[in-house]
């Protein structure tokens, strides 16, 4: 089928026609990298970034030259259980303030020279309730994920998602939980900052939650569950790899629409690295899930792609490396 879509149906079928890194050009990556004008592995990791990115884009020699970020913002019924230490209103807010440059995400963008693209999902139109059904209807779910898809640049070669949206850690915690099992708490944390008696009423919800889906995998989680930022996020994802562009995944809400990728298609993530590790405590675990060892450990739980943003200049530094050194023989170094 063509790359347009519908209906969920439709979307699982580009899940299941994916297509893979070039072979050829890892394998001229390597060779490169033998080399290259340093002693073997010297780099460390950011010697098999390099030549992973390089497999995804069909280059041996690439580089990173227009990186993009999207933060996508969406509002969650779940909201009206109490589950967020903010009001919904702060959702619009800070779409405002991404808007007018005044966020962390807008300095870390212009940083490392990424663009920064916002989407606002009907904010005024929060997802049902998912306590009391499904959080979203099919059509809901299809807007949502063709959102994502269409705010890819295809001139772009490496993808950030970030998301805004109050509630969405409950969100996150009950995909989790109905992928991954285990009990409530496991994947609920304190978010942004509720005390002792709003976390045990969040996990509360988060059990309630899996007791009314249970069952529910892959994109019919995301769609159960989830919230509209989070699938746009998915979709964005998605068509980054049906165009060869690697992805960095941010924190714990990014990695939990991206597990729905992974749960409805194992590999649907293999174009996709863990660009940090958050400090909500789920998010080790559910990234230890999906195979992902993060590129940075920094302590950071501020969504917005922010953490993701930072790897970007770890994986442009490979890239610099990588692509932009002589080697022995260019060089006229002995190889040893």
């Amino acid at each position: 089928m063509g790359q347009d879509f519908t209906r969920i149906a439709e979307v699982q079928a580009i899940l299941e026609a994916l297509p893979g890194p070039d072979g050829a050009a890892r394998t001229a990556a390597e060779a490169r990298n033998a080399q290259l004008t340093k002693p073997p592995g010297a780099l460390g990791r950011l010697e098999e970034l390099a030549i992973w990115y390089c497999a995804w884009r069909g280059n041996e020699r690439a580089r990173i030259e227009a990186p993009q970020i999207i933060i996508f913002a969406g509002n969650h019924g779940v909201t009206a259980q109490g589950v967020s230490a903010f009001p919904a209103e702060v959702t619009a807010q800070m779409v405002a303030n991404f808007q007018t440059g005044g966020a962390a995400i807008n300095q870390l963008a212009q940083c490392y020279g990424a663009r920064l693209d916002v989407h606002a999902l009907a904010l005024e139109t929060p997802t049902a309730d998912f306590t009391q059904g499904p959080a979203m209807t099919e059509a809901e779910m299809v807007a949502a994920l063709r959102t994502g898809w269409e705010a890819v640049d295809p001139a772009s070669d490496l993808l950030v998602a970030g998301e805004m949206g109050i509630g969405n850690t409950t969100s996150a915690s009950a995909i989790l939980h109905l992928l991954y099992g285990g009990q409530a708490g496991d994947w609920t944390g304190q978010g942004t900052g509720v005390d002792a008696a709003g976390l045990a009423l969040k996990t509360r919800v988060v059990r309630d939650a899996a007791a009314l889906h249970g069952g529910a995998t892959g994109l019919e989680a995301l769609r159960r569950v989830g919230g509209r930022e989070l699938a746009a996020m998915a979709g964005a994802i998605l068509r980054a790899r049906t165009l060869g562009i690697p992805v960095l995944l941010d924190g714990f809400i990014c990695t939990a629409a991206a597990a729905c990728l992974h749960s409805a298609q194992p590999g649907a993530l293999d174009h996709c690295l863990a660009g940090h590790g958050s400090a909500e405590a789920a998010h080790a675990p559910a990234l230890a899930r999906l195979g992902k060892v993060p590129l940075l450990a920094l302590g950071m739980c501020l969504g917005e792609g922010s953490g993701a943003a930072i790897a970007i200049g770890v994986m442009q530094g490979a890239l610099a490396c990588h692509s932009g050194m002589a080697t022995f023989a260019e060089a006229g170094v002995a190889a040893g």
